[in-house]
């Protein structure tokens, strides 16, 4: 049950750095889009695509915690 806790120990950090890179990309796209493509809604908004990712690392962290107290 090791091998399932570095597996999602992994994931975890997989998909923080995903979810950073896919943030800052639409962040500078609705910069762009206020400055030159008219959009109305502040830049601020990009980071809501966070919200699913950081679910996913909430749910990759507490299975990684589970497996790795199932072999104790």
């Amino acid at each position: 049950m090791t091998v399932m806790s570095a597996v999602f120990g992994v994931l975890t950090v997989l998909l923080s750095d995903v979810m950073c890179a896919v943030v800052a990309f639409n962040y500078c796209d609705m910069l762009w889009g206020i400055r030159y493509a008219g959009y109305s809604a502040p830049a601020n908004v990009a980071f809501l695509t966070a919200v699913p990712y950081i679910i996913g690392i909430i749910v990759c962290i507490i299975l990684a915690l589970f497996f790795r107290r199932k072999t104790v």
